[in-house]
């Protein structure tokens, strides 16, 4: 995954967080993300479609 993590970012534009279908579903409470399309990356034989993170959501604190 690291090498994917990798080449995404190598694609990204300045200032731009590309990430996986699967990040996103570790962190959708955390982050608001649009779809960037699909990515041709050295490494993998089909394109990888990404997410483009937009903006981060607010934390909601949990009482206990």
């Amino acid at each position: 995954m690291t090498n994917l993590a990798a080449r995404l970012a190598d694609e990204a534009a300045g200032g731009q967080v590309l990430i996986t279908q699967r990040l996103y579903a570790e962190v959708e409470d955390s982050v608001e993300a649009v779809p960037a399309g699909e990515f041709t990356l050295k490494g993998f034989g089909r394109p990888v479609p990404a997410l483009d993170v937009v903006a981060l959501r607010e934390a909601t604190l949990i009482e206990r």
